[in-house]
């Protein structure tokens, strides 16, 4: 705890007064233009990732960033959804996927996780990422390319949200599926699939401009 009490020092020391202005603004305004859906390891930092100011990004992080298709009911992650898309009105939405995802990996390398049920659980919300990427490869290769189809898997169920399929044929926003490179910092830009509507197709010059 000793290093966060300190980092909040140095917060308070030295970021807070740069950005004072902005602070005061953002105590009454709340304005995101994009929902981050993106994996709750501690190795991706969405704002530091897209270098973005308070307030930029609504984030929503889950194991494996899983989301799950829309069902009865409510949970944290379809409120959240539903709150930055028909609240907020957020214009983008991002899922990213990144390089060595530990859930990825589990569900790659079939782990035993009969020590952690809710886990597991939680991990079925990836089998049509896994009938997606098929059996074929090994190693990180085939973690690989679990992370990419899992990215494009969970675009399809943020598609099912009715917050979201609403606002898709509004033309009122657009999904894109990322996956974050940990070890040399660049972003790849998915090709979305055809089943689902709204969604950007991958630009060839913002891809080559992220991975530069």
């Amino acid at each position: 705890m000793r290093d966060l009490i300190e980092g909040v020092a140095r917060f308070r020391q030295d970021a807070y007064p740069a950005r004072a202005e902005l602070f005061a603004e953002l105590a009454t305004v709340h304005r995101p233009t994009t929902l981050f859906i993106s994996c709750s390891d501690a190795r991706v930092v969405p704002e530091l990732i897209t270098q973005s100011e308070p307030g930029e990004l609504f984030v929503v992080r889950t194991a494996g960033n899983l989301v799950p298709a829309h069902t009865p009911g409510s949970d944290g992650v379809a409120a959240s959804i539903e709150y930055a898309v028909a609240v907020l009105g957020v214009r983008s939405v991002v899922v990213c996927g990144h390089s060595a995802c530990g859930a990825m990996t589990a569900l790659a390398e079939e782990h035993d996780l009969s020590a952690a049920p809710a886990v597991a659980d939680w991990l079925r919300h990836a089998d049509a990422s896994r009938a997606r990427a098929g059996t074929t490869g090994s190693g990180a290769g085939r973690v690989d390319a679990l992370v990419r189809e899992n990215v494009l898997a969970q675009l399809a169920n943020l598609a099912t949200h009715p917050s979201v399929a609403r606002a898709l044929a509004g033309g009122t926003v657009t999904l894109h599926g990322w996956v974050y490179s940990i070890p040399d910092g660049t972003v790849e830009v998915l090709d979305p699939v055809s089943s689902v509507p709204g969604t950007r197709p991958a630009d060839r010059n913002a891809t080559a401009a992220l991975a530069a």
